[in-house]
């Protein structure tokens, strides 16, 4: 891995259930999720989790990627984590092989759902000093999505991309409501321990 990893965390005021169904169910996961277009489960893994295929449908071309995933619900502070590996074999992939968490953090009636993600440029280093920052920001905009269909019920398909255009709109979601660093920690030393044994894509 290469640059420095991607962290993204919002606060949401919403059911632990709630969110982790949203997160955890592929279907609903590539709608509120704008950095994908579909992803499909397409084996269980023997040691536990699951395969998946992704993709990111642009104008005129498609781009596919598989990964691998596991859940963990059952931790002693009421915390959940998920841990993945992703890759993609396409040309045209600004992401190449890569690892990742997300952890869900009870706080109150809350909760604190946080990424980190790292992963090796598919287009080379110096054109990742401008695909990072931007594959940050889509994150932290797809999580206000996420927040907003938790909190209201509101459908992630009401605010399309475009939506980032109209300010006049003070609910659209909006990237600066997350927060973009870690504050005690580098990004990937709180990833959980099930990422150091799960299978590559």
């Amino acid at each position: 891995m290469t640059g420095r990893a991607i962290y993204v965390s919002i606060r949401i005021a919403a059911p632990m259930e709630r969110v982790w169904q949203l997160t955890q169910d592929p279907a609903l996961h590539a709608r509120w999720d704008v950095r994908f277009s579909r992803i499909t489960p397409a084996a269980p893994l023997a040691g536990g989790g699951t395969r998946f295929i992704y993709e990111r449908r642009l104008p005129g071309v498609t781009i596919t990627g598989a990964g691998t995933t596991i859940g963990e619900r059952d931790r002693a502070d009421g915390s959940r984590t998920s841990a993945l590996r992703f890759d993609s074999d396409s040309r045209l992939a600004p992401l190449g092989a890569g690892r990742g968490y997300w952890r869900y953090r009870p706080d109150g009636d809350d909760i604190v759902f946080t990424t980190g993600y790292d992963y090796s440029p598919g287009w080379g280093r110096a054109l990742d000093l401008i695909v990072r920052p931007l594959i940050g920001w889509a994150t932290a905009w797809s999580f206000d999505r996420l927040r907003i269909w938790a909190e209201t019920g509101t459908p992630p398909e009401r605010w399309p991309l475009r939506s980032v255009l109209q300010f006049w709109r003070a609910p659209r979601p909006r990237a600066a409501r997350c927060r973009r660093r870690p504050a005690n920690r580098r990004v990937m030393e709180d990833a959980p321990t099930s990422l150091h044994t799960l299978a590559h894509p």
